[in-house]
């Protein structure tokens, strides 16, 4: 008899998508909501999307696979065909409203949104209705902590294999239990998420945001995203609010675990995660070492402190606000935001990037390597967080960094048809795949992505998903074995 692992299961895969574009529905009730509002007929574009994603969803959902099972090639597709789903439909409004007329430009502008990347392919970002800018912000609060965590959460999903779901999605190395049931594991997450979001909009409410500007500041603040409401990012708050977002970027950026084992009875194993040490060193190495470096701009070590503290922040954690026009920089300050933009947050957290836990984990790998020469006879363990590394996972994340590089090199290529300097290419391609938004030139904080073609838009979409979804889940769409029924 044929194992059942061998057989894709395609009913539990349109089941959940079909859950999806419910849940995608109850989303798009939040713009219609800030329409009426703000008085706005632009809003009947999301309540017609959301209408439609409900009754697709509700017809699909009404027959239940007979085997709801997800294997982790089940959960790997139903991730990656949810989150191109999902970025269709919130694309749609945009179109139909007439907000942004292109599509290709629209979906570019959902995916960088849902993605928590950033990244616009518009040039007058205030010109858009409330409704409109509110969806933009809240893709990232979406995307953010994932909506299969949400999904996970909320939804009595059976089977027991759901964890191939919530790996598919979650950034990292590794995906662990916080308690011993996936759905309680999903809830705590979430719990956190909302939590930390609510307090910043109240403390950027206190230091004197508008209200609007404080929910969908807090908005891509969560999801580390960094879609502005205006055209000057947040260069134009003033230093208390700017402040407060720096503070709230880097604590979204350290892992959620941390914030569990510390709120609970396991402060122990909050103070033993390496990776979070790491994260903390290399923002404070990078804010000190750039403060220095832009002190005679600013002529006064508050400002360049301030300004160096937010972008480091902003590009560590993948957020993509600004405060200041980095591409004006010194070198060494623009080399170290592009070496950051790789290393990017921890895994577990809202952040994008390569994950601090995977870089230090390469660099243990590099160093026992070179202790083998030295000692050929010895045998000596890779230890994170004070416990032996699985080899399995040495092996995943030296095929991740492969991966990384060969999907960066093919995208560097195709955009270099677009005729466009190396700087600008190098960058759109980290900032995409990064999940980061600004690069340098062209694309810098006061840029956009609308100058490239639509070829080119596509890679960088392409870019943008592989980056949320650590590039397997996307890849293998791409696998003609994958979807062979036998």
């Amino acid at each position: 008899m044929e194992n059942e692992a061998e057989i894709m299961n395609y009913a539990a895969i349109i089941f959940i998508l079909g859950w999806v574009l419910i849940l995608e529905s109850i989303f798009m009730v939040f713009p219609c909501i800030t329409a009426l509002i703000y008085q706005e007929q632009t809003g009947y574009a999301f309540l017609i999307v959301a209408a439609i994603c409900f009754v697709l969803g509700i017809i699909i959902t009404r027959r239940k696979p007979k085997i709801q099972v997800y294997y982790a090639r089940e959960g790997f597709v139903t991730v990656a065909l949810s989150w191109i789903v999902m970025s269709i439909f919130g694309a749609i409004p945009f179109v139909i409203n007439g907000d942004i007329p292109s599509f290709t430009d629209a979906l570019f502008e959902t995916i960088s949104g849902f993605t928590t990347t950033g990244a616009s392919a518009l040039t007058e970002v205030e010109s858009l209705s409330y409704c409109s800018l509110f969806w933009r912000s809240f893709t990232h609060w979406i995307g953010g902590m994932g909506v299969f965590v949400f999904l996970l959460a909320v939804l009595p999903l059976t089977g027991g294999y759901n964890m191939h779901l919530m790996k598919a999605e979650s950034p990292g190395p590794s995906v662990g239990k916080l308690v011993p049931k996936v759905k309680e594991t999903a809830k705590i997450l979430y719990g956190i998420y909302i939590f930390m979001t609510i307090a910043e909009i109240i403390l950027l409410l206190i230091a004197g945001m508008p209200v609007f500007d404080a929910i969908t500041t807090s908005f891509g603040t969560a999801g580390t995203g960094g879609f502005g409401i205006k055209n000057d990012s947040m260069m134009g708050y003033n230093i208390p609010i700017q402040a407060i977002v720096t503070i709230f970027m880097i604590l979204f950026g350290v892992n959620f675990n941390f914030y569990y084992y510390l709120l609970g009875k396991h402060k122990k194993n909050a103070l033993k995660m390496e990776e979070v040490h790491w994260y903390f060193i290399t923002i404070a190495a990078c804010v000190g070492i750039i403060t220095l470096n832009v002190y005679h701009i600013y002529g006064n070590l508050f400002t360049a402190f301030h300004h160096s503290a937010f972008q480091v922040g902003s590009i560590i954690t993948t957020t993509g606000f600004a405060t200041a026009d980095f591409n004006t920089w010194p070198q060494v300050s623009r080399t170290i935001l592009v070496v950051i933009m790789f290393i990017g947050a921890c895994a577990g957290s809202t952040g994008g990037g390569i994950k601090v836990s995977r870089i230090v984990i390469l660099a243990k790998s590099v160093k026992q390597e070179i202790s083998t020469f030295v000692h050929p006879r010895s045998v000596k363990v890779i230890k994170f967080d004070k416990k032996g590394l699985d080899p399995h996972i040495v092996k995943s994340v030296s095929a991740f960094l492969v991966t990384y590089v060969l999907i960066f090199g093919g995208s560097m290529f195709l955009l270099a048809f677009d005729n466009l300097d190396l700087v600008t290419n190098f960058t759109s391609v980290a900032a995409t795949l990064n999940n980061i938004g600004p690069g340098l030139e062209i694309v810098g904080p006061t840029g956009n992505y609308s100058i490239f073609s639509p070829l080119a838009k596509y890679v960088l979409m392409f870019d943008m998903l592989a980056g949320r979804l650590e590039l397997y889940p996307i890849l293998l769409l791409f696998t003609p074995s994958v979807w062979k029924k036998n």
